[in-house]
């Protein structure tokens, strides 16, 4: 499985989603997932199983295809809870 931050410029965002989600699989023990990120203009849809990108810029995001919105990019808890539904539903959680 592969998950991708994303946000609008595609540097500093979206790269801290990055390492907060992998650092999230790693409390939860959760191998196999591989977790890049990317601006929004560059991201297509088969760079990755689930995206992952804030509030701010979900509605162009949408072509995307499974699309995990949080609402803050600091929020760990936020993150992690949306991060653990994904993980339940396709099985490795």
């Amino acid at each position: 499985m592969k998950i991708m931050a994303v946000c609008g410029s595609g540097l500093g965002s979206s790269f801290m989603l990055e390492m907060n989600i992998q650092q999230i699989l790693m409390e939860l023990g959760v191998g196999g997932v591989e977790v890049e990120h990317s601006d929004l203009s560059s991201a297509t849809a088969d760079q990755a199983d689930v995206f992952v990108a804030a509030k701010d810029i979900a509605d162009g995001a949408t072509h995307l295809g499974d699309l995990v919105v949080i609402d803050s990019i600091i929020d760990m808890d936020g993150l992690r809870e949306k991060i653990k539904e994904v993980l339940q539903e396709r099985g490795l959680l």
